[in-house]
């Protein structure tokens, strides 16, 4: 079995717990859930779902970037959502920063966050090469 490396982008946020942003495994990607925290370590759990998404979707792509992946290697998302009637918002932002690509997606709806974050993303990436 091949070796799991840690993989953590420069300048992000430290992880709040005992875990690594992402993980490789051979040519996969295992990339953790993605809160909206900004790069600087400011929570913008008091901001809405549209502004939430999209620090999700850009924490992610620096995880996907640090692990030598981008957004079009992406095989797996999971979105996780206390909001259901956010769904149109979550799509819209999801299909402009996803472009043409079309990873497959479950959506799994939670009561609630810690801290009152809206959304939480997790992906796996096959990578290249």
């Amino acid at each position: 079995m091949s070796a799991l490396e840690a993989v953590t982008p420069a300048g992000s946020a430290p992880a709040k717990g005992p875990y690594s942003p992402a993980i490789r495994a051979g040519n996969l990607l295992f990339v953790s859930g993605q809160i909206a925290v900004a790069p600087d370590g400011a929570a913008r759990a008091d901001a809405d779902l549209e502004t939430q998404t999209r620090q999700c979707l850009a924490n992610l792509q620096a995880v996907l970037a640090a692990g030598g992946a981008g957004l079009e290697q992406v095989a797996k998302v999971t979105i996780y959502m206390c909001e259901p009637d956010g769904w149109p918002v979550v799509n819209r932002v999801y299909a402009e920063v996803f472009a043409a690509h079309r990873p497959a997606r479950a959506i799994v709806p939670v009561a609630a966050f810690p801290g009152g974050f809206k959304i939480e993303i997790d992906a796996i990436a096959v990578l290249p090469g």
